[in-house]
């Protein structure tokens, strides 16, 4: 009867989390009290052992100490702080006026303009909110079809996601145990050809339908020749300049992720004071949407660990393995079921979320698996980015439609972004099939692996190799 009953428990325990949250209880605390409800469930019916929660002090005190962590508010500060002080404004005139005379040249501008913020910035929701209040007026202004704008828009904000230095990069870098450096060095490369694939795709729109991304008339550039070329160098060399001091620094080893975060912060304070931009108010709200971010992953993180902590202790890791186990394929087919589930549950949950429940269940089977942890951390970073252009609940869906036109339908913001959905639903695939993408040399062949040891703790967590 024991056995059976503990044999429900895991499952019962991740359905009671599902109901929390479709009651829409905040997920830290969803998390936390789902947690202890079980563990109290469990020490009642003698399935699980009290002395576990004696080590949630100490793990508690391990989050709010990790330096790791540290890097969040940091790069949250620099990108609220450039998004306060205009450079999002005079990146988009700048980038406009130099492609204004091509068709798409706005769209254009607006993807890579997503870009350089994305590498400046790191948060997509101010990268959503400032491209949509600049940019949709112009461009619906010069004739742009509303459902290729609002979709530009929406994508290349999202870019914030997996271009470093993302914050989701981190979190999933903490998650599975990983250096930042190394995981910001193998999401790069995919975030730039996530660039060139929006691009490209704004370019065959061009061909296909020239009226929808029409050029920019000839009495809207102001800018020609020499005072352009200026134009252009005052404007991208202090952005690209942070990028280098932030994530050049980070990759070539001179420092580590937190420090690049601490120059960027005192960097874009300086461009923005040199901008003569930076103002008591303006810093007072960045810091205050930096403290409330950092205090919203802080908590999703201690209710996380005492989710994953009881969850493990009623032998739900087990229960995870088994049911993946279970799955035909091997490794490509443990792949392809954590992505549609991730693809799946990022209809209902942010990116946060997913990071701090199911990575920590799916982490382990994929050291046991032998996949690399750097090539599957960028892979759940790709397909999480999807979880901003879901309709209907797709995040920077609704950040755009909260700073869009009366004009704009929210219709037209849903199929616009559906084309970039795909978009990076393709990614997810080359990411899959060309780890070469992400590492330098190719993944272990799992299928060569006769047995792995997996080392844990007293409390059932696996053991990273520096921590054996």
């Amino acid at each position: 009867m024991d056995a059976t009953l503990l044999d429900l428990m895991a499952p019962l325990m991740f359905a009671g989390l599902v109901l929390f949250l479709l009651l829409g209880y905040p997920v830290a605390f969803a998390l936390a009290a789902n947690g202890l409800l079980f563990a109290g469930i469990g020490i009642a019916s003698g399935l699980f052992d009290f002395s576990l929660l004696q080590a949630l002090p100490e793990r508690v005190y391990g989050i709010v100490a990790n330096p790791t962590l540290l890097a969040i508010p940091f790069f949250a500060f620099m990108g609220l702080t450039l998004e306060r002080s205009g450079m999002a404004e005079d990146l988009l005139d700048t980038i406009g006026q130099l492609f204004g005379s091509v068709r798409g040249g706005l769209a254009y501008a607006v993807i890579l303009v997503g870009g350089l913020l994305a590498a400046t910035t790191g948060v997509v929701a101010a990268t959503v909110i400032a491209m949509g209040l600049i940019s949709l007026p112009v461009m619906l202004r010069y004739g742009y079809d509303k459902r290729l704008a609002t979709g530009v828009i929406a994508a290349s904000g999202t870019l914030a996601q997996i271009v470093p230095p993302s914050i989701v990069l981190i979190v999933l870098a903490d998650q599975l145990s990983v250096s930042v450096g190394d995981m910001y060095k193998g999401a790069l490369l995919p975030g730039l050809v996530m660039v060139g694939l929006y691009l490209a795709y704004v370019f065959a729109i061009t061909l296909v339908r020239p009226h929808a991304a029409p050029a920019m008339p000839a009495s809207a550039r102001t800018l020609h020749g020499s005072a352009l070329l200026l134009r252009v160098l005052t404007t991208l060399i202090p952005p690209l300049v942070l990028i280098f001091l932030v994530l050049g620094t980070i990759f070539i080893g001179v420092a580590t992720p937190t420090e690049g975060g601490a120059m960027g912060a005192a960097g874009a304070l300086l461009l923005a004071l040199l901008r003569g931009r930076l103002s008591r108010l303006q810093l007072t709200q960045a810091m205050d949407s930096t403290t409330k971010l950092t205090t919203f992953v802080i908590f999703i993180l201690i209710g996380s660990t005492i989710f994953t902590l009881v969850f493990r202790g009623l032998d739900g890791d087990l229960w995870v393995e088994h049911l993946f186990n279970q799955l035909p394929g091997g490794v490509l087919g443990f792949l392809i079921a954590v992505n549609l589930l991730v693809f799946t549950l990022a209809f209902f949950l942010d990116f946060f979320e997913i990071a701090f429940i199911v990575v920590p269940l799916i982490g382990p089977i994929a050291y046991k698996l032998g996949i690399d942890p750097i090539w599957f951390g960028v892979m759940l970073a790709v397909n999480m980015q999807t979880a901003f252009m879901h309709p209907p609940f797709g995040f920077a869906l609704f950040y755009l439609r909260s700073v869009a036109p009366k004009a704009i339908r929210t219709a037209d913001i849903y199929w616009g972004a559906i084309p970039f959905l795909l978009i990076q639903l393709f990614m997810v695939i080359i990411v899959l099939s060309v780890p070469q993408i992400v590492l330098r040399d190719p993944p272990p062949d799992a299928s060569s692996v006769k047995e792995i040891q997996i080392d844990v703790d007293p409390d059932g967590y696996y053991l990273p190799a520096e921590w054996r």
